[in-house]
């Protein structure tokens, strides 16, 4: 929702004004909208524009190798044919004009009435109107102007930059306007400056697809889906509506609009971008971010922009604008699949294990799996715990360090080691985890892994002992913390101590008894006050609440006892938070 405005009815010329007044060393205000300051050789003045809530697009793509000019109406509102003139007037360097927006009732009507105005007056003034968006019309030139914008502006502000004469621009607009096509999805509607409600809301737990980037809703409602299967609705919806005899060849755009974070941009394109390599495309230049947006709205869309060479040369051309800057980089021209060769050439061989070191290694990954499902059916407890004097981070950390680590682990081939392994897990952990406790899980598998001898005959319950020493006096050293202090250490540092006093009774009953050690250890963490991390600033709140850190490790110790070695009554029976540490009421 809008908070920053005095009158919101003045919101569009009041932030204009601030906007004209920032880039005022590139663009001068004029009635209506911003022209770029005049540089190099007359060329042909593209004005893009439409209503305002849309930023970057129009005024942010102003300079060269892009727009000449833009008008800006109100918030999603077509801008008066005034104004239209007024800026085409101020933009035209004698080599005619070119007026281009989405396609849009209003906007059709008064860039109309401002080109017959302007051909009125002598100057050359032609219209391309952006047809992209696949869900608004079978039609294409019934189908409104989305995302697709920006590939389109940007084609012609790349061809009058090179030089183009009007006709040449007109025809490149109208070949990059029959090449683009766009879908879009809502996760939430966009509030007004002064508005208290959004202008459309989408029901809980879905999107709307088919938004259009005014305000309206999509089209229909769906249950909301993964990351995975958004990307195949996406692309599946725009490879079918491909134009006819397109090449293989596309400029991408993933496009934000409004609240979406560029993190969940990354993260969605990270499925889009392997399901248009599988059939067929090549990605030329992708954009990822927010290029057209609708004020506040949660949602995205995807725009394909199928290249011609000519196309091609315009979407890759240099530009600079306030809201976007492209220049080719030290890196343009060079090879990737060399230089992405030559570095796997630098990475990491296996070495060929021995064959007790590979049996162990089935032990190791099969602990991982335990410690990987363990985790996950106890995420949202261990979260509640770590809420109550932390950041509630704990269990999606050790779900994303234990899961990395699995994954690394799974790819090995079958000849490396359970020391290489083990190694190959933390720093598979301490990567995908981060924050503290990964890099503490981290340094302590690759510390376990490092006593196991790859080539040693036979490994026996010592050898135990002295992994779990390792792995323990790594947290130890790297932490700096002590037992008492309210972390995993007063659950670990017991189980350690307990494993080497009790392993003339056989690993299997050593570990069992020394589990629960740790978990009785982790239950008592409810009566300290935390001397060290984030916790320690809210000790009296801590109070009364096991430790999360003591608390997963406790049921890892317990899990991999009952699942690898088969400790207690039922190997198979599943442990909970809730049920290892249960939190008590400490008098104050």
């Amino acid at each position: 929702m809008t908070k920053i405005f005095n009158d919101p009815s003045e919101f569009c010329e009041d932030q204009l004004a601030g906007f004209a007044d920032l880039y005022a060393d590139r663009l001068w205000a004029v009635p209506g909208g911003v022209v770029a300051l005049p540089s190099g050789e007359p060329q042909v003045a593209v004005v893009v524009g439409g209503g305002s809530g849309h930023y970057p697009a129009f005024a942010g793509l102003v300079g060269p190798g892009f727009a000449t000019g833009a008008v800006v109406g109100n918030i999603f509102t077509s801008p008066s044919a005034a104004q239209v003139y007024s800026v085409a007037k101020a933009a035209d360097q004698g080599r005619g004009v070119i007026l281009t927006f989405g396609n849009y009732a209003g906007d059709n009507m008064n860039f109309g009435i401002a080109a017959r105005r302007l051909r009125e007056e002598g100057i050359d003034t032609r219209i391309v109107v952006v047809t992209d968006d696949v869900a608004s019309a079978t039609e294409e030139d019934k189908r409104r102007g989305i995302a697709g914008d920006f590939t389109v502006f940007k084609a012609m502000g790349a061809a009058a930059a090179a030089g183009l004469d009007l006709d040449g621009v007109e025809r490149v607009g109208r070949e990059a306007n029959a090449a683009t096509r766009t879908l879009g999805v809502a996760f939430s509607g966009c509030t007004m400056p002064g508005a208290e409600q959004p202008l459309f809301t989408v029901p809980e737990g879905h999107l709307g697809l088919g938004l259009g980037i005014h305000g309206e809703p999509g089209i229909r409602d769906e249950p909301l889906p993964s990351a995975d299967q958004l990307a195949q609705t996406l692309v599946s919806a725009l490879l079918s509506a491909a134009p006819e005899g397109s090449g293989t060849r596309v400029g991408v755009i993933l496009n934000g609009l409004g609240t979406t974070k560029y993190e969940e941009l990354f993260l969605l394109w990270g499925h889009v971008a392997p399901l248009l390599r599988a059939a067929g495309c090549e990605l030329v230049d992708p954009e990822v971010g927010e290029l057209v947006t609708s004020l506040d709205m949660g949602g995205c869309s995807l725009t394909l922009f199928w290249l011609t060479d000519e196309l091609e040369k315009y979407w890759r051309a240099d530009a600079y604008t306030p809201a976007y800057r492209k220049q080719a980089g030290p890196l343009a021209g060079l090879d990737t699949a060399a230089r992405r060769g030559a570095a796997a050439e630098h990475a990491e061989q296996v070495p060929e294990a021995g064959a007790a070191s590979r049996a162990l290694a089935g032990q190791v990954l099969a602990g991982l799996r335990t410690v990987d499902r363990v985790l996950r059916l106890n995420e949202a407890e261990l979260g509640a715990i770590d809420a109550v004097a932390g950041d509630g981070d704990h269990g999606r950390g050790m779900v994303k360090g234990a899961s990395g680590a699995l994954a690394s682990v799974e790819a090995l081939p079958e000849h490396a080691g359970a020391g290489w392994l083990l190694r190959t897990a933390g720093r598979s952990w301490a990567a995908k985890a981060g924050g503290t406790s990964g890099v503490l899980w981290g340094a302590a598998l690759e510390a376990a892994g490092s006593v196991l001898d790859e080539d040693a005959d036979a490994f026996d319950a010592d050898d135990a002992c002295a992994a779990v020493d390792a792995f323990t006096r790594a947290i130890q050293e790297l932490g700096g913390a002590q037992p008492g202090d309210k972390t995993m250490l007063d659950a670990l540092v017991p189980f350690t101590e307990k494993l080497r006093s009790a392993i003339g009774q056989g690993l299997t009953a050593a570990w069992e008894v020394s589990a629960a050690t740790a978990t009785s250890a982790a239950a008592d963490t409810a009566r300290l006050r935390p001397q060290v991390g984030r916790a320690r600033p809210l000790a009296e709140k801590s109070l009364g609440t096991p430790d999360a850190g003591a608390t997963s490790i406790a049921l890892i110790l317990s899990a991999v006892g009952r699942e690898i070695l088969g400790t207690g009554p039922d190997a198979a029976a599943d442990t909970s938070a809730e049920d290892t540490t249960k939190k008590e009421k400490v008098e104050q």
